[in-house]
């Protein structure tokens, strides 16, 4: 899309709440350039000025950037929403793209609007939320994405477009996701069928795992959980797996081709010690992120041992974000209490109804 409009003589704009999820956009953007053999330059605001690279220079000043885009010597502007408020950047660009806008309040969207003719919200609303928070009048502390929807799941054609196709997801993952965030509406892209895990251990195949560590008491970490997923991993990369991309390509899994995700820091800690060396982190870490095999751990021995509530563990959001990680294998490491929450409002039944669909349509693991 930037493409076609710097093709057709307009000048775009790239923010995010990150300098590093603008470089991502604007690093994309030059590679449909050049694959589409468009002669385009960008100019990014960043925090740390670098030397130009192919297609990219970087502004020290705002008002570079702005003295860029007018002069013609740039055609696409990066740069954070304290960049495009300013008032001298009013209408500096004809259109201006708001990377995962689902994370961007509603209040900054407007704030940048005024630096464009129009505005495109990119993201998706069904991952994780805002990471900052602040204090606003009521009914704009809500994502730009959130206002829009209005509560839906997926923005309605008169609306927006719904990118229906996933390029990671095995059917057999997608499945569970599509039904349970997306309102049936995500497939797969053909091919994706292909990628599976092939091996003499624990882990062989496709789609959804569940495997039950038994334990009590625990909120924000569980050593159990940890020795079980450490188990697990070393008997997969012993059994000399190997996993199939959607290209067909047969490739021996090792550590880095597994993500390892827990809602809390603690319990990032506790598998860092029996598994060192591996990708773990907690969802917010993780999201954008991707491997072959995917594994959460809920670290949470029961519904009333959650220290925040019903509404951090069992996040519908946190909860996609973990188990859509996955190309191949997704696996759900917890106490099977968390499957008995007692609910008491229509909200807990629907936190809860997602855990318990997972266990449904997932396959039973052990390690021994």
């Amino acid at each position: 899309m930037i493409c076609e409009l710097v093709l057709r003589g307009k000048k775009v704009g790239i923010t995010a709440n990150s300098h590093k999820v603008i470089r991502n956009l604007v690093d994309a953007t030059i590679k449909a350039a050049d694959e589409l053999g468009i002669t385009l330059q960008c100019c990014q605001k960043a925090d740390e000025v670098g030397n130009p690279q192919h297609r990219l220079f970087f502004a020290k000043k705002n008002e570079d950037l702005f003295a860029a885009l007018s002069s013609g010597s740039a055609a696409v502007g990066g740069g954070t929403a304290w960049l495009w408020s300013r008032p001298d950047a009013f209408e500096t660009v004809d259109v201006l793209f708001v990377d995962e806008a689902a994370q961007m309040s509603l209040a900054n969207v407007l704030a940048v609007s005024q630096a464009a003719k129009a505005v495109v919200l990119i993201g998706d609303p069904q991952q994780l939320d805002q990471p900052m928070q602040g204090s606003h009048p009521e009914g704009t502390d809500v994502s730009a994405f959130d206002h829009i929807l209005g509560g839906e799941r997926t923005v309605s054609a008169d609306k927006g477009l719904f990118l229906e196709e996933t390029w990671r997801l095995h059917p057999e993952i997608c499945a569970y996701t599509s039904e349970l965030f997306y309102d049936g509406k995500l497939h797969s892209k053909r091919g994706l069928e292909q990628q599976v895990v092939k091996g003499a251990g624990p882990i062989s195949g496709s789609g959804l795992y569940f495997l039950p560590v038994a334990h009590s008491g625990n909120q924000n970490c569980s050593p159990e959980e940890a020795q079980a997923i450490g188990d697990l991993v070393r008997s997969i990369l012993a059994g000399n797996a190997t996993w199939v991309d959607r290209e067909g390509r047969e490739k021996p899994i090792t550590l880095d081709d597994i993500v390892i995700i827990t809602p809390y820091n603690a319990q990032v800690f506790e598998i860092q010690q029996c598994l060192p060396g591996s990708r773990v982190g907690t969802v917010d870490k993780f999201q954008g992120q991707e491997a072959p095999i995917a594994i959460y751990s809920t670290a949470t021995s029961s519904h009333a041992d959650a220290p925040r509530g019903m509404e951090f563990l069992y996040s519908l959001n946190r909860l996609n974000v973990a188990t859509s990680r996955a190309k191949c294998v997704s696996i759900l490491v917890g106490s099977p209490q968390i499957f008995e929450a007692e609910c008491r409002t229509p909200r807990q039944i629907q936190l809860a109804n997602a855990f318990c669909r997972y266990l449904e349509m997932a396959k039973q693991v052990g390690v021994g």
